[in-house]
Parts: structure tokens; C-alpha cells; sequence
């Protein structure tokens, strides 16, 4: 890991996006029915369907470039990605790594696979092959994190009966007169999400060498993160607002919350069911910004 690389500056962020007759993230519990908080109604979008679709940003755009290979991914044993440090470090075993006679083994491992992987680099990553090993670089926490995505309003979600010609299985259904097939699916006609998130340059230096040059990438990744992820399901999704305060120090010169507040969005009529993006207001406070904080709009 290279620290002179390592960015200096405390980041935290805003991001808007929005769904049209779509599923943003729906819930395996819940017959894929789109998330939603049972108490205030607003739709619900985990931090780790955000990620999924930041690391297939990256995974398509620079297709397993040195330095860029993405840890998780589909189809891909964890495991495998794990060897290629043991390999690194001339084993075939974790059982077989001597402290003893190697004491900078945890370093060696960690930084080869922050140098490359970016998610373990921006997100960190439990590494089981190195836990079950007993060695403390099994875990990496990164320093980049989000939140949940919440609504600005409840959603209504919607579930839609479709039909199809082809049938499902065998001729029999055919011969039992059973010409066409039903099924559902969950919608959310028009919703607004905002989550937040945040970008610590001091666990950048320390644990994973997290870079400008991969900070310029994640604000690339996250303003295109639904261009190359559309599908029947997910209807019309799309990123509309990246609101990013910089702070002059590692540390940061603010409390996060603070900056987060400055960012508000309501709807336009209070009375209309929003069913664009342009239904809403949204304004940044950008006056009197604590010292040391500097504000830019991305999208």
C-alpha cells in the first residue's frame, strides 16, 4: 500500500436517484415486494444493492485492469480471490503462513489485495480464507461507507399481473388447454431516494491506500451506476443529484450530519402525487459553509 497515494481530504455526500414503474431493490422475504419502512411508509434500499451496482460500474469499465479487479463478484468463489494473495506470498495454504519467521505477513496480505481489488480498497471486505487463519488482515474495513437509501415520501408499491404465451415446462400443460401462463411482479410507480454517505481519508491512509484517482472513479461509478444495470424489473432508474462536501482536513472540519442537513428536498405541490423528478424542489444551502468546507454538485 502506498500512503503518499492515499487521498488527504474527508468527503461526505449526498446522492439523489430516482425509479419509474421499477423494483429499486426488492426483499426475498417479502415475494421480492419492493422495501418499504413498515412504520413510515418511505421505500427502503440497502447499502450493500448500492455497492453491487458501484463495483459493476467498475468491473465493466476497466474489465479486470491491474489494479481494478473486483473481489465480489457473481459465480466467483471468494476463496479464489484469496489464493492469488497466498500465491503472492509462495504458500498454497493459510495454515502454512510462519509469523514467526514472516511477522509482516498481515501487511504483505493486505496490501496486496487493497492494491488489487478497488471494492476491498473502497469498501474493505471480511476475508474468510484469512480469519479462519487467525490472521488480523481478514478483515479490512474501507473508507468508503453509505447508508440506507430512504424515499423522500411513502411509495405505493403496486403488484402488476402479467401473462405470457410460452409455456413454462412440457407439452402437457399444452395438452391440459393451459395456453398461457400468469405471474406478478412489484413496481413503485415514481419514487425519490436519497442516501448518504462518506469518505474517510484517515482509514485511506492507514488501511487501504484509497486514492484520488480512485475517488474521481467512484463519483464516475455512482453518477452512471443504473446507465448499464437497466432491466424489465428495475423500470426507469436513474441517478439525478451527487452533492459532495470536501473537507480541507483528514479529519474533517465539520460534523457530518450538519452538511447533510444543508441538502433538502420537498415536493413542488404538496398536494400532487409526485410522478417525476421535476415534482421536486431541491436546494442546497451553500452560504456560510463552516470554514474549510467547500460544496460541489456533480449532476
Amino acid at each position: 500500500m502506498e500512503e503518499n497515494k492515499a487521498i488527504r481530504n474527508r468527503y461526505d455526500f449526498v446522492v439523489l436517484f430516482d425509479v419509474e414503474n421499477g423494483n429499486p431493490n426488492g426483499d426475498p422475504d417479502a415475494g421480492n415486494m419492493p422495501r418499504v419502512d413498515p412504520e413510515t411508509g418511505l421505500g427502503l434500499v440497502t447499502d450493500v444493492c448500492l455497492k453491487r451496482k458501484i463495483r459493476n460500474y467498475v468491473e465493466a469499465a476497466k474489465e479486470d485492469q491491474p489494479g481494478y479487479q473486483i473481489y465480489v463478484r457473481e459465480t466467483v468463489p471468494l476463496e479464489a480471490n484469496d489464493k492469488k494473495a497466498l500465491e503472492y506470498l509462495g504458500v498454497d495454504d493459510v495454515k502454512k503462513i510462519d509469523k514467526k519467521k514472516d511477522p509482516d505477513a498481515d501487511r504483505k496480505i493486505r496490501d496486496f489485495m487493497c492494491s488489487n481489488f478497488y471494492d476491498i480498497r473502497t469498501f474493505g471486505a471480511v476475508m474468510t480464507t484469512f480469519v479462519k487463519g487467525a490472521l488480523s488482515c481478514g478483515q479490512v474495513r474501507g473508507p468508503v461507507q453509505l447508508g440506507f437509501a430512504h424515499s423522500i415520501d411513502p411509495i405505493m408499491p403496486q403488484e402488476i399481473t402479467i401473462t405470457r404465451v410460452a409455456i413454462i415446462t412440457t407439452a402437457k400443460r399444452q395438452e391440459e388447454g393451459r395456453n398461457t401462463e400468469m405471474g406478478r411482479k412489484y413496481i413503485v410507480p415514481y419514487g425519490l431516494y436519497r442516501v448518504e454517505g462518506y469518505v474517510s481519508a484517515n482509514l485511506a491512509r492507514k488501511s487501504t491506500g484509497f486514492s484520488d484517482e480512485d475517488l474521481q472513479l467512484l463519483w464516475k461509478a455512482i453518477i452512471n451506476m443504473f446507465e448499464n444495470d437497466h432491466s424489465a424489473a428495475r423500470g426507469n432508474m436513474a441517478v439525478r443529484e451527487l452533492i459532495v462536501f470536501k473537507h480541507e482536513s483528514e479529519l474533517g472540519n465539520a460534523p457530518s450530519y450538519k452538511l447533510f442537513e444543508r441538502v433538502q428536498v420537498a415536493k413542488k405541490d404538496p398536494r400532487k402525487a409526485p410522478r417525476s423528478y421535476h415534482d421536486y424542489q431541491v436546494t442546497v444551502d451553500t452560504e456560510n459553509l463552516p470554514e474549510g468546507i467547500t460544496c460541489q454538485r456533480m449532476v
